[in-house]
């Protein structure tokens, strides 16, 4: 009987915990759904906690180069104070909110490279705590899909997306850490630009639109990056030629502008600006360049710390895993 409580205070003969998702992509600031499904193990345990976490595969810059590491960004509890007897299942539904700020995933389908997870933890009394790791896939919100549509529009191509540790000055920035997008020029612009990042910080009243211009230098000059900073309400329901051309205005403000605002600085970025208005020039829709882009990325290894709260039981985060 000793030997017994001792495995079971092991996680051995203990409970055993799988988390299902409703099928869809979620949304920023929508809700994410499911049951945590849990099955009772050789004798009867008390379940104090069943808690569910965000995580984010993210990486850092540091003095020493760049690392990635997973990092939580959200908790929450979904259901516990009960008992689960010996071979008994047991489901707890659920539906939260997710941040306003989750990184999209995927567009059009297509996976962006980015990888989220959720982490389901069972605290049990008496033994080491279980837990599950699923995948979870994000879609953009319509006001993000409408930008990266009109930029797609333009001729602008998906190169690839990551996310990054740190905060991006000036802004209503909430996670402690960003996601950049990056795209390709087109023709009309490729002389100016090697790319431009784009970044959605989604909130309730609207999506605020961060763009990051690499900037080409010209004879005896050296290139630099410039910074603007946009507004989208979410109930916006101008057409998708008016938001290519207010898209276009964006872009060609900032490729104009040529005061330097300096690089990343660390966990900023630079000041806000206000939007111009521009023409509007039609190219192929950034779904096809997704489509052809998102393929090839390649998703590292997670590895180093970031100077956050880490997930250190995850192993790869969905290297490898076929439904990543």
């Amino acid at each position: 009987m000793v030997f017994k409580r001792l495995l079971g205070s092991l996680g051995v003969g203990g409970p055993t915990v799988d988390t299902v998702l409703d099928p869809g992509p979620a949304l920023p600031g929508g809700s994410l759904s499911g049951r945590v499904v849990l099955r009772g193990g050789t004798s009867a345990s008390d379940i104090e906690q069943v808690t569910l976490e965000l995580v984010a595969r993210v990486e850092a810059e540091h003095a020493e180069g760049e690392s990635e590491g997973v990092v939580v960004f959200d908790r929450l509890t979904v259901g516990g104070g009960f008992r689960l007897a010996a071979g008994e299942e047991h489901a707890v539904p659920f539906s939260v909110g997710l941040p306003w700020e989750t990184p999209v995933t995927e567009l059009y389908e297509q996976p962006l490279g980015v990888v989220l997870g959720v982490r389901t933890g069972l605290a049990v009394a008496g033994a080491r705590d279980t837990g599950d790791l699923d995948q979870l896939t994000v879609g953009p919100l319509p006001a993000q899909e409408a930008v990266l549509e009109a930029f797609g529009q333009l001729g602008f191509g998906f190169r690839s997306a990551d996310l990054e540790y740190g905060r991006i000055g000036g802004t209503g920035q909430q996670l402690p850490f960003y996601q950049e997008i990056e795209l390709t020029p087109p023709p009309a612009y490729a002389h100016e630009v090697n790319e431009i990042e784009v970044t959605f910080l989604a909130h309730p009243g609207g999506v605020e639109v961060v763009l990051e211009a690499d900037k080409r230098g010209g004879f005896l000059s050296e290139g630099h990056d410039a910074l603007a900073r946009f507004t989208v309400d979410h109930h916006d329901v101008r057409d998708q030629a008016t938001r290519t051309a207010e898209v276009d205005g964006w872009v060609r403000h900032l490729v104009d502008h040529r005061a330097s605002y300096g690089t990343h600085a660390a966990y900023g970025h630079g000041p806000d600006h206000e939007h111009g208005h521009g023409e509007h020039r039609s190219g192929p829709g950034v779904g096809t360049a997704v489509a052809a882009g998102a393929a090839g990325l390649a998703v590292g290894v997670v590895g180093g710390m970031v100077a956050a709260e880490v997930v250190d039981e995850v192993g790869d985060f969905f290297e490898g895993d076929d439904e990543s």
